[in-house]
């Protein structure tokens, strides 16, 4: 197969790839409301990593063998068992809108109608995202694939962590120092964890952004110094205790039991829930006192 020669980027190809993703959410009419003015996803953040980060290796051990390192599912995607050296991820956080995270505050049993449209909606933009750098990197001359996009994704149950992929958009994040994870495992970021992530895998070179957090619970009020168990307190499944997240308590109330009352009333596909990602202290920032412990 001939390769499509490749074009040179600036000398910063990170800040071409973050403006390109930039530039995306806030022009792509994907990211419009079906009902209503505004838009799902306010600016991205976005971060990288290389594609033999130590991390991905860990997640076989921390998640399950089954899943992928970049270079497995490269290789899977373009029939190369040896990849090419170096692989880059990109990773990026779609925050929700303000008004989306304050209909969801009032909440207190089931998510509202804008979180659920940004939940169906908003995650079909992301698709339409990850198509859109894979396609952007295609048209320079690289490789790349969306791991959540790929045929070779599907869901599994882990013996260690319960149900899991096999590839974590958030741990991915991770990688690429975008946040840590909370209690209740979302993902706490500079935006809070009221948010959407995505990825794709490349084989163009990339610097991989600064890892800032001391550990994997860093930006986590509770795991910082006890004082806080609010998104536990939100959740109507009780599947948030001082024990962590409970996966399967979560995923019954959120497709057995919201899914059937609200489906056809908001018509979505899915709703999610969210609760535990609004109205906590981390809901849009990392809480106020592990960012002034940070600058000590």
């Amino acid at each position: 197969m001939k390769t499509q020669k490749r074009l040179i980027f600036a000398k910063e190809p990170e800040k071409f790839i973050e403006r390109a993703i930039v530039d995306f959410t806030r022009t792509s009419p994907a990211n419009k409301r079906k009902e209503g003015r505004g838009k799902y996803w306010d600016r991205p953040l976005v971060g990288f990593a290389s594609g033999d980060d130590p991390l991905f290796k860990a997640y076989k051990k921390i998640i399950g063998r089954f899943h992928f390192t970049p270079r497995e599912i490269f290789g899977l995607t373009f029939g190369n068992k040896k990849a090419p050296r170096p692989l880059s991820v990109i990773a990026w956080i779609l925050p929700h809108a303000e008004d989306i995270r304050q209909s969801n505050r009032q909440e207190i049993k089931y998510p509202s109608r804008l979180w659920a449209h940004a939940r169906d909606f908003g995650e079909q933009f992301n698709v339409k995202l990850r198509n859109h750098v894979v396609s952007l990197l295609k048209k320079k001359g690289y490789q790349a694939v969306a791991p959540m996009n790929s045929p070779h994704w599907k869901r599994l149950r882990s013996p260690r962590v319960g149900l899991a992929s096999r590839w974590s958009e958030r741990h991915t994040a991770y990688a690429c120092g975008l946040g840590s994870f909370g209690l209740s495992d979302g993902f706490i970021t500079p935006k809070g964890k009221a948010i959407r992530v995505g990825s794709v895998v490349t084989d163009l070179p990339l610097k991989p952004s600064a890892k800032k957090y001391p550990h994997h619970r860093a930006n986590c009020l509770y795991f910082f110094d006890q004082t806080c168990k609010v998104c536990a307190l939100r959740c109507p499944a009780g599947a948030i205790t001082s024990k962590g997240h409970d996966k399967d308590k979560c995923e019954e109330y959120a497709y057995n039991t919201i899914g059937p009352l609200k489906r056809s009333e908001y018509g979505v596909k899915i709703t999610g829930c969210g609760l535990c990602q609004t109205k906590v202290p981390c809901e849009f920032e990392i809480p106020k006192k592990i960012q002034k412990a940070y600058k000590r």
